[in-house]
């Protein structure tokens, strides 16, 4: 039976650190294996990408795997052919399909009728290969997780969810400021709590960051939402991260961004570029999180 990758708590309570940890291994000796040697994986990607193509692109070679890419533009994926049917030809092919799309439902559509595994490489719901590859970057530093304070700032979009799935996992304490109508999913906001997650979710930013040893935020329109950037303009007013902000958190706090960031929007030129951020420590940090990710999946 096919081992999936769709959320952080795919790993379970006791899992999760242990690819964490195996993260931190690959990382320190540049690792390499033959683990897909003569396999294929199809990276379907309904959304554009720059660190989620490359670093998996390059993660599945270091494996010893090959690629093929694959667009709506360049496939009959969305159009005449049902996604079932994709699933069950892509499965006779590759030993796994690394999925970028929209609604979680393609992901378990494509797991319901495929054989092989399939790793969520992002969906509007949840992000949890970028979250692995955030921990990590915490982790390498504060490997102490539970005593560490991280902040999340802005929308409560796919990464505040998986934000609140790590904090279930990992233990550190999660503090959530959204402006009003734009929270994370409650229920899973709920679930998380019921395993024992410490989360606050706040409308003020200054009570998020106070004494946080990490903040965190993302573009206040995601991919899809361009249409509403006025408005959300309008709505994430006080909601940018710049020094003031950060003077309220712990001393020498660092700040984190999955990428790409917006300058002057949710996050001041200052903050993004300096001494204390770590936005490229986190990109680079996707590529072996994503490799101890894969060794999770393709050993089974």
């Amino acid at each position: 039976m096919a081992r999936h990758f769709i959320s952080v708590f795919d790993l379970g309570e006791d899992g999760a650190p242990k690819v964490l940890k195996r993260a931190l291994e690959m990382k320190k000796s540049d690792y390499r294996s033959d683990l897909l040697s003569g396999q294929v994986v199809a990276m379907i990607f309904e959304k554009a990408s720059t660190r989620t193509r490359f670093s998996f692109d390059v993660g599945i070679r270091h494996l010893g795997g090959a690629t093929i890419f694959m667009t709506p533009a360049e496939s009959q994926l969305g159009r005449s052919e049902p996604l079932r049917d994709t699933a069950r030809v892509l499965s006779r092919y590759c030993c796994g399909l690394v999925v970028r799309t929209f609604g979680e439902a393609k992901l378990r559509e494509l797991m319901a009728y495929g054989s092989v595994p399939v790793i969520n490489a992002l969906t509007t719901e949840g992000h949890p290969c970028q979250i692995m590859a955030d921990v990590l970057t915490m982790y390498e530093r504060a490997p102490n997780l539970e005593k560490q304070r991280v902040a999340w700032v802005g929308d409560g979009n796919n990464m505040a969810n998986s934000w609140m799935e790590a904090a279930a996992c990992f233990g550190f304490e999660l503090r959530l400021a959204c402006p009003k109508g734009y929270e994370p999913d409650m229920s899973l906001l709920q679930i998380c709590r019921k395993k024992g997650a410490n989360i606050l979710l706040t409308e003020s930013p200054q009570e998020a960051v106070d004494g946080a040893h990490y903040v965190n935020t993302d573009v206040w329109a995601s991919m899809g939402q361009e249409e509403e950037q006025r408005v959300r303009e309008i709505a994430f007013q006080g909601f940018c991260v710049d020094e003031k902000l950060m003077a309220l958190a712990a001393p020498e706090a660092k700040f984190m961004h999955c990428l790409p960031a917006h300058r002057g929007e949710e996050v001041s030129e200052g903050v993004l570029e300096g001494k204390n951020s770590l936005i490229f420590d986190e990109a680079e940090n996707r590529l072996h999180a994503q490799k101890a990710i894969m060794e999770w999946v393709f050993k089974n």
